[in-house]
């Protein structure tokens, strides 16, 4: 029995305030409105910045209840009026970054950053200034706009890429935020060159996945940094050339940096979002053309430059989803993986059930994970969301 035009009653870990486990309710979600999507989420990734913002951390507020999420690949359940480019059926991955393909923003190739509807998802909300998702009448606000902790979740259609139907879904979610953010650093926005040397600071799966831009990219020497130790093995798997652990050291880790390179790296990417590490990462590129980017999210939190390291010819630079035009770039990252010229696989530690969502966050805390995907559905192979 098709579900289309229909409330939808599914599972959904809520964020009932900030700081508090989330909690798995029976929620409803309502039909898809004019150019929105509804999709059938199949997995998540749990991205950091779902934590920053569950645990209060992440300053800039965000309305409860919520649902959170952003990292995700689905099946289209059903589509609202005036939709033109899904079908249900298709493919696709969920986008917190638009791409509306009309506004200056898209039309110009300097910047992938489209503001369609984006006050409203910031504020948790669709278009019309509403939640899809509800709990016994009560608006549950959207994360994003995306919302992945929920078996089924309403998008804009701008927000939505589709992608090749044989993908396998419990990998390429990822694609959805964290390693195409990393990976985007490095090949969009520092756009490392063959033989050049590098440093990435934080070796969380955005610090991994720029290390592996880095490599793709050519550099011949990428140094790791991170203060956790066992992340090292697996970062030199990515591409790393050596590793250092700043507690290794008395001295800051830019002199460190900056003493092993010989006068600085070419490139330093920032992958903790702590402004203390930003500044360390410029501070350890050489003069004259060293290139810094900040990689790591933070809202409110300023971060101290000294004038003098730019205007020696320093560049430093900031990158939003890795600079990928979201809706025409993510189908593309989903074919380099398949054709194995994009790592996914070497980033999952953890397959979860929604039910075990808390424990997705422990061990991202513990620093025990890289990335663990949470599977919606109880059955392993999710079939397709019914036409």
């Amino acid at each position: 029995m098709t579900t289309a035009g229909q409330v939808i009653k599914c599972k959904a870990a809520v964020a009932w305030e900030p700081g508090k486990p989330l909690s798995i309710e029976d929620v409803e979600v309502s039909p898809p409105k004019v150019h929105e999507v509804r999709i059938k989420i199949v997995a998540t990734g749990v991205c950091h910045t779902d934590w920053e913002y569950w645990n209060g951390s992440g300053v800039g507020t965000r309305p409860f209840p919520l649902v959170f999420g952003h990292e995700a690949a689905g099946i289209v359940e059903s589509v609202g009026p005036e939709v033109t480019k899904f079908s249900p059926g298709d493919t696709v991955i969920p986008l917190f970054l638009p791409q509306c393909g009309e506004c200056n923003r898209c039309r110009n190739p300097k910047t992938n950053l489209c503001k369609k509807n984006w006050d409203k998802t910031q504020a948790g909300v669709l278009a019309d200034g509403t939640s899809r998702i509800s709990y016994q009448g009560q608006q549950v606000y959207q994360f994003l706009g995306v919302s992945s902790f929920c078996q089924y979740t309403v998008v804009p259609d701008t927000s939505l890429a589709k992608i090749r139907s044989d993908a396998p879904l419990k990998k390429v979610c990822l694609l959805g935020c964290g390693v195409s953010t990393g990976y985007g650093a490095a090949i969009n926005t520092a756009k490392v060159e063959k033989d050049s040397s590098c440093a990435v600071l934080g070796l969380g799966a955005v610090g991994l996945a720029a290390v592996m831009g880095c490599k793709a990219a050519g550099a011949t020497r990428i140094i790791g940094v991170d203060i956790n130790p066992d992340k090292f093995m697996k970062a030199q798997q990515f591409g790393a050339t050596e590793c250092v652990n700043p507690r290794n050291h008395t001295k800051p880790i830019q002199e460190v940096l900056v003493d092993m390179t010989e006068g600085g790296v070419d490139y330093a990417l920032e992958c903790v979002g702590s402004p203390a590490v930003m500044s360390a990462a410029l501070e350890s590129t050489v003069d004259g053309w060293g290139t810094c980017v900040v990689v790591g999210w933070t809202e409110t939190e300023p971060m101290s430059v000294l004038v003098q390291k730019i205007l020696m010819g320093r560049t430093l630079k900031g990158t939003y989803f890795g600079g990928w035009k979201s809706v025409e770039d993510v189908p593309k990252l989903v074919d380099k993986y398949m054709n194995k010229e994009l790592k996914l696989d070497e980033f999952i530690t953890h397959i979860l059930p929604l039910d075990q969502i808390n424990k997705a966050f422990e061990y991202m805390t513990n620093g025990s994970s890289i990335r663990t995907v949470i599977s919606l559905w109880p059955d392993e192979a999710t079939p397709p969301a019914t036409p």
